[in-house]
């Protein structure tokens, strides 16, 4: 009896040439696994193509609520963010896609996990790290980092030559990977970064902004304890929540990120990245946020999305401090709760008021007027305390006669019978003036 190979498969180009050459180079069955994140994607003719192309069977696992609940909304609610732009659509996908390849290789009772990520990609750690953190004992078999195929067109030769169909063509050979929070996009014109990107040819589910609506539209998002829970005052799960922002914020062409950014494995790449919904929900949670925590959890806060994002987008996912990060999160979240109103226009979120229970936003205390919590006179007091340090730098400074910063530097040039650079600058420049 053969032994099997589990296939995380997509029905993309690389994993339709995959199972093949796994059969040819492994003598093995191929499982092909297909995880359901919220692709647009046709499971049936998928699955056909898979078991067409050699595959001995092929299952479609729907975990889109699952990604939703326990991926997104963890990533959002940290604002985690990666190198200011990517909201981490892929690297939130991945972990959960290894967890479930894992699962899928117990019942099947596979030997090994195979996976069409490139040796170049960061996906490639994604997939092994969270593999390796529920089945560390499974082979992981990744056929770019193995085999001769040096480019996709070579991949269409390949398939060509063993009279397989491929599932794309020479001219639509963007390298994309979408799922119900992102579309990401790689390849073509985007390899030089001199280049315009070809939006009006790449965008697939938004609108290049300047052709977006010249009417602005209003939307409002209600949030949990941090989790968005309606749209426009109607209550949607998760699901169907995106979906929704998604097509709200595609038609205004919001959330179009062009990033060239810096790879796990130590290269930097460009890719464009398509996230509508994600970019309203961050900037409408932001905006919340901004009510509803005082100024030192925000500002801690700020430092643990930042790391965060790097441990997401570094495939840690599965590790104790992505999960203590998550936890000191969950509990900034509690009083999260509210409605965040946003403009919409060409390409644009703009804020257009929020509310919460929990807001720490008092009118009687923020106003000119003088009130009971706070009276201007207190002011005083307060900053001769906060800027004690200063006056006790400046009278050291005059008892003995020293300076500090530039002005201490350009006087121990004066003192050395030198001038510095800026007043030799400004002599020359007045001379020639006069």
């Amino acid at each position: 009896m053969k032994k099997k190979v589990v296939l995380a498969y997509s029905g993309g180009l690389d994993t339709t040439v995959i199972i093949p050459w796994l059969k040819e180079n492994y003598d093995c069955e191929i499982a092909a696994v297909c995880v359901d994140v919220g692709q647009e994607a046709d499971w049936q003719t998928i699955t056909r193509r898979a078991l067409d192309t050699g595959a001995v069977s092929c299952v479609v696992v729907d975990v889109k609520q699952t990604y939703v609940e326990n991926y997104v909304w963890p990533a959002l609610k940290a604002n985690a963010v990666y190198e200011d732009k990517y909201l981490l659509g892929t690297s939130t996908a991945r972990p959960l896609i290894a967890k479930v390849l894992v699962e899928q290789a117990r019942k099947e009772k596979a030997v090994a996990i195979a996976h069409g990520a490139t040796g170049k990609g960061n996906d490639q750690v994604r997939f092994d790290l969270g593999i390796m953190a529920f089945a560390p004992d499974m082979e992981i078999i990744a056929p770019w980092r193995t085999w001769d195929l040096k480019s996709r067109e070579e991949e269409i030769e390949y398939l060509k030559k063993r009279k397989i169909p491929a599932p794309m063509k020479k001219k639509q050979s963007y390298s994309r990977d979408d799922n119900l929070w992102h579309i990401s996009h790689e390849g073509l014109e985007l390899e030089d970064p001199s280049n315009e990107p070809l939006l009006g040819n790449m965008l697939e589910i938004s609108v290049p902004p300047e052709k977006a609506p010249n009417k602005a539209e209003y939307v409002e998002i209600e949030f949990e304890k941090g989790i968005p829970m309606g749209v426009n005052g109607r209550r949607l799960d998760g699901v169907s929540l995106i979906q929704t922002l998604n097509k709200i914020g595609g038609a205004h062409g919001v959330g179009i990120a062009d990033l060239v950014e810096n790879r796990v494995v130590g290269m930097k790449s460009r890719g464009i990245y398509e996230t509508p919904g994600g970019s309203i929900l961050y900037y409408a949670h932001q905006e919340l946020e901004h009510l509803c925590l005082d100024r030192q959890t925000y500002a801690f806060k700020q430092q643990a999305a930042l790391k965060m994002g790097e441990l997401i987008y570094g495939g840690l996912w599965f590790t104790p401090l992505r999960e203590s990060l998550s936890a000191f999160v969950d509990a900034t979240q509690r009083t999260v709760t509210g409605t965040v109103r946003l403009k919409l226009y060409k390409g644009s979120i703009s804020a257009a008021g929020a509310a919460s229970p929990y807001s720490l936003y008092n009118a009687s205390i923020a106003s000119f007027a003088t009130g009971e919590l706070y009276n201007h006179a207190d002011a005083k007091g307060f900053i001769r305390l906060y800027g004690l340090p200063i006056v006790v730098r400046a009278m050291m400074e005059k008892g003995t006669g020293r300076k500090s910063g530039a002005k201490g530097q350009a006087g121990a040039a004066q003192a050395a019978g030198k001038t510095p650079p800026e007043t030799t600058t400004d002599a020359k420049s007045k001379g020639t003036a006069g």
